[in-house]
């Protein structure tokens, strides 16, 4: 019931034109930390131009040195590759994990697609084992779409 009480929130913030974009972006991250008690660091990552890399745009949470992230390194990398989401249960079983902070568990990244084409991707790191279902998965997806539509 959260995530569903949640989505027209992330709709009326990210439809705030007043607002600048990366505002709401930020906002929605906020949003989505303060109110699901294992989101510990919410973040977007978008394609950095033409490069084969992702650009932090804005998150909440502890700060990270992952500011730009190549195409395959880590699990934002990989996504942005595979097009597809991608569950880590638990990090320290994940040979390509870039490492942000010793007390996260686990993540889950969502990739963001306009027009088709992968644009990006919402991250979420836990410091809760293995916190993520498929309601997260389908959740995010709502949101990643909403993003889109204001791109």
């Amino acid at each position: 019931m959260l995530f569903e009480n949640l989505k027209p929130k992330v709709t009326q913030i990210l439809t705030k034109e007043d607002k600048p974009l990366t505002d709401r972006l930020h906002s929605v991250c906020q949003l989505l930390k303060d109110s699901i008690t294992y989101y510990d660091w919410v973040g977007f990552y978008f394609k950095n131009g033409d490069k084969e890399e992702l650009k932090l745009r804005t998150y909440v949470g502890e700060a990270t040195d992952h500011e730009i992230i190549p195409f395959g390194k880590g699990i934002c990398g990989q996504v942005a590759i595979s097009n597809e989401n991608f569950v880590v249960p638990d990090v320290q079983a994940q040979d390509n994990y870039i490492a942000c902070s010793f007390t996260v568990k686990s993540e889950i990244v969502i990739p963001l697609f306009k027009a088709g084409e992968n644009i990006g991707q919402i991250d979420i790191d836990s410091e809760t084992p293995n916190p993520f279902t498929e309601k997260d998965e389908r959740f995010l997806e709502f949101v990643n779409q909403e993003v889109a539509k204001i791109l």
